[in-house]
């Protein structure tokens, strides 16, 4: 059997364009039946595009789709689901306060007399559990569920309209080792049953672990399809950026041992208690500890988000505010873990994103803000963090990941801040983007700034961090000063082992 007759799903010569600006150039994608193809690329490189198109979301200026070689037409959800393609985003589309079977069949219910037939529904969802060997509970709340069996449920509510083609959008993002790992089991007896996955993911362990394939994007375009499982690490990172990417270097922090954040005797509800530590001038200090252990509540605290806390924190010798208001005048950035609902303003434009952090400094009087100096504040920024496209009118929703992440740290780069905190910086962008802002907060830190990284990504938090802290208990229980933290270190004392030199249990 040929190539082409055992595509399930192949575009051919697809372009897209926003405001003038080539996104999308002569893209043929092409995914077998029954293959988890992988579809990797810098955040911006188009691959949230070409899913769009595919899914209905944005029409083509040119070019085709084919399903099982016959040319469709795509204009809308309807007409992508008609055709068996469904789509798995980050953000879940489930409902949390209804049932498995109700999320399934949320708008086509089947009805008796006008009625919702709930044990015909139920009866339907029983038989695809059965059918796909899922461990779900037709009756179970989604609000009671795991991320492991939401994202299951997702999958069979792609399975509920007989979906042939599933695309994935970074669905381990939220799972633990062990969730990613039964997602990974469920896709391969997907496989097995001649479903076709498109997996988007920026983690490259992930790629050899389940894919079979690799389609690499750049700048719009195709340059690679690859085999998962022969390709090297280096030459998938050189595909995606266009040039080898540099070598890990360990920086050499100019630190000011006479300027520094204090944090004293703090706690915070039953969450934290005897908290204490500095964090200097010319330092990257990391903060690690498992999920749920404090780490984003401490940092919020610092910020003036959170109220509540007992203890005392202070900048320079001087308490700082209590307000996130006043600590952002006092010269205090926050980057949140969540830059969806808590970092930007999704339909309003890049400018406007980039310079509300500085209309203090924008301002007459801080009343009116001067639309010129707005205006050169915000292309000064996007020019200096190379935000992509470089449109100042566009909506960032509709920017990629990675480059909305670099609207929101580029907000408070473009403030010089002496105190940067950041929660999960690079939590869903790509290797090159991570390189670039890593070169960023080590520039800001190099002029004096104080810079306080919450992590979890273990090689992100021994790399980068001059010093790493870990919590666990509800306190620090290990610091690991000058470069001396290592990925195993790290895990034991999230987990509350204290490790021997060598970082061994």
């Amino acid at each position: 059997m040929s190539e082409r007759e055992d595509l399930v799903l192949r575009t051919e010569g697809v372009c897209k364009q926003f405001n003038g600006i080539q996104v999308l150039k002569d893209v043929d994608l092409k995914i077998r039946r029954g293959e988890i193809h992988a579809l990797m690329g810098e955040n911006g490189a188009g691959k949230s595009t070409i899913i769009k198109i595919i899914t209905g979301v944005y029409t083509m200026d040119a070019g085709q789709i084919y399903i099982d070689e016959k040319p469709v037409e795509i204009k809308n959800r309807h007409d992508a689901a008609a055709n068996g393609i469904s789509v798995i985003y980050q953000e879940l589309s489930l409902v949390p306060s209804l049932t498995v079977t109700e999320n399934i069949f949320l708008g086509h219910e089947i009805k008796k007399n006008g009625i919702p037939n709930r044990k015909e529904m139920k009866k339907q969802v029983q038989a695809l559990i059965d059918k796909y060997g899922f461990i779900l509970d037709p009756d179970k709340l989604v609000a009671t569920m795991g991320m492991a069996q939401r994202q299951m449920t997702e999958i069979l509510k792609a399975l509920s309209t007989d979906a042939q083609v599933i695309i994935m959008d970074e669905p381990t993002t939220a799972l633990s080792a062990a969730e990613t790992e039964q997602l990974f089991v469920t896709m391969e007896g997907l496989r097995e049953r001649g479903k076709s996955i498109i997996y988007i993911s920026h983690r490259i362990e992930e790629i050899y672990r389940i894919t079979d394939r690799l389609t690499v994007m750049r700048n719009g375009e195709i340059v690679g399809v690859v085999d998962s499982k022969t390709v090297k690490p280096d030459e998938i990172t050189t595909l995606m950026i266009g040039r080898e990417l540099a070598k890990e270097r360990v920086r050499t922090p100019k630190i000011n041992p006479d300027y520094y954040l204090s944090v004293e005797n703090f706690g915070y509800k039953s969450l934290l208690h005897d908290i204490n530590f500095k964090a200097y001038s010319g330092e990257i200090l990391g903060i690690g500890g498992l999920v749920g252990s404090g780490r984003t509540e401490l940092i919020s605290c610092i910020y003036g988000n959170l109220k509540g806390y007992t203890g005392t924190i202070t900048l320079g010798g001087k308490p700082i505010g209590r307000s996130a208001r006043k600590n952002i005048k006092n010269g205090f950035g926050m980057v949140p873990e969540d830059r969806r609902t808590q970092g930007f303003f999704g339909n309003q434009s890049i400018l406007r994103n980039i310079a509300i952090a500085s209309y203090d400094r924008l301002s007459i009087g801080g009343a009116i803000v001067k639309s010129k100096a707005e205006s050169r504040h915000a292309e000064k920024a996007i020019k200096d963090y190379d935000v992509r496209p470089a449109i100042k009118s566009l909506p960032v929703q509709n920017l990629s990941g990675g480059n909305q992440q670099k609207v929101v740290i580029g907000r408070w780069l473009s403030r010089d801040p002496q105190v940067l905190l950041l929660d999960e910086p690079t939590a869903g962008v790509d290797v090159g983007v991570k390189a670039e802002l890593y070169d960023y907060m080590g520039k800001l830190a190099d002029q004096g700034a104080i810079i306080i990284m919450v992590s979890s990504d273990l090689a992100e938090l021994v790399n980068v961090s001059d010093r790493v802290l870990v919590l666990h208990g509800g306190t620090i229980f290990a610091e690991f000063p000058d470069h001396t933290a290592t990925q195993q270190s790290v895990l034991l004392a999230s987990s509350g082992v204290t490790p021997k030199e060598g970082g061994e249990a």
